[in-house]
């Protein structure tokens, strides 16, 4: 069964931080990635690792979130810093065992992924 479980969601006052966490079971994954979607808005790529530690970001993010993969390639983590109120979503990681051109037409897309977590909440308060 492929699947995966995030966590580290939570409240934080703006400028803040958090850290979130993937754990993917079921299939070795060379390309994870995280969306979010905030209530009444479409959900969006946020950041993706493939090909060993190639990555990207939304514009959104860039320069506060960082996304990185553990020694065990089916863990990933998100480390949001200076946290804003728009930052406020429902994020989800997403991932599988992709060729680089592949894992980056699924970031884009968001589809296409061999599994997706259940989400975890992230609330930022001015």
């Amino acid at each position: 069964v492929f699947g995966a479980v995030e966590s580290g969601g939570g409240s934080v006052q703006a400028g803040g931080s958090l850290s979130l966490s993937c754990v993917a079971s079921g299939v070795p994954s060379n390309c994870m990635a995280w969306f979010r979607q905030a209530p009444g808005k479409e959900r969006e790529g946020v950041a993706v690792i493939y090909a060993g530690g190639t990555t990207i970001y939304a514009d959104s993010v860039k320069g506060r979130f960082t996304i990185s993969q553990d020694s065990d390639p089916n863990t990933s983590r998100l480390q949001m810093t200076q946290l804003k109120p728009e930052d406020s979503a429902t994020y989800y990681c997403a991932g599988g065992f992709l060729l680089p051109n592949s894992c980056k037409r699924a970031f884009e897309s968001g589809s296409d992924f061999g599994y997706w977590g259940q989400g975890t909440q992230v609330t930022v308060s001015s």
